[in-house]
């Protein structure tokens, strides 16, 4: 199989699993397929996980998780998997919102292939956003104690006291590297005597 139809096929397959076909109309369940038509406020809601209330994210967790023992997860996958139940009803807010058409029942058929398809995909999405808001909160932190750390020093250096300690101590600065340049100045001009080699005559 060359490399076209093999692409061909990789996106038909990713379009299998993003739409869903009912009563003659294509549904998208990728809810990042739908981006063209919401505006930026949307957008945001969408990807950032914590948008909904923890009540009602964890309301839903056997909705879309019936085979999990949730307190048997480690904290990490609890996180990332209460993020993919968060996706699942942003999701399906979405796709009711565009699609208001659908019957209950057809939202049902939506929600049980996209419990299906859909699960690893939205726990990779929510571990990446996950990561990109801790590094983000790192270095907002880092950015923020740097910024700290140059405001106090610039603070004590403003304080009278401060001037005063430093007064003396820059005169002996400027003195000790007035004497360096004098005494290096010195050496260097000081002419150094050298004595000829010793020639021996051969006989």
């Amino acid at each position: 199989m060359t490399a076209a139809p093999q692409q061909d096929l990789q996106l038909q397959r990713r379009l299998q699993q993003d739409s869903i076909q009912l009563a003659g109309k294509v549904i998208y369940l990728n809810p990042f397929l739908y981006w063209r038509r919401f505006d930026a406020n949307t957008d945001r809601w969408l990807r950032e996980p914590g948008q909904l209330d923890e009540e009602q994210v964890q309301a839903n967790r056997l909705r879309f998780y019936p085979e999990l023992e949730w307190e048997l997860l480690s904290e990490e996958d609890r996180v990332i998997k209460d993020g993919a139940v968060e996706m699942f009803l942003k999701s399906l807010d979405l796709i009711g919102t565009f699609n208001p058409e659908l019957t209950p029942g057809q939202l049902l058929e939506v929600e049980r292939k996209m419990a299906v398809t859909k699960k690893r995909a939205f726990e990779r999405w929510v571990a990446k956003a996950l990561k990109r808001r801790l590094q983000q909160e790192v270095s907002e932190r880092r950015r923020f104690d740097r910024e700290r750390l140059l405001r106090d020093w610039s603070e004590w250096m403003l304080l009278p006291v401060t001037r005063q300690a430093l007064l003396p101590f820059s005169a002996l600065l400027v003195l000790a590297v007035g004497g360096g340049w004098w005494w290096g100045s010195q050496q260097f001009c000081r002419q150094q005597i050298v004595q000829p080699p010793v020639q021996t005559s051969s006989r």
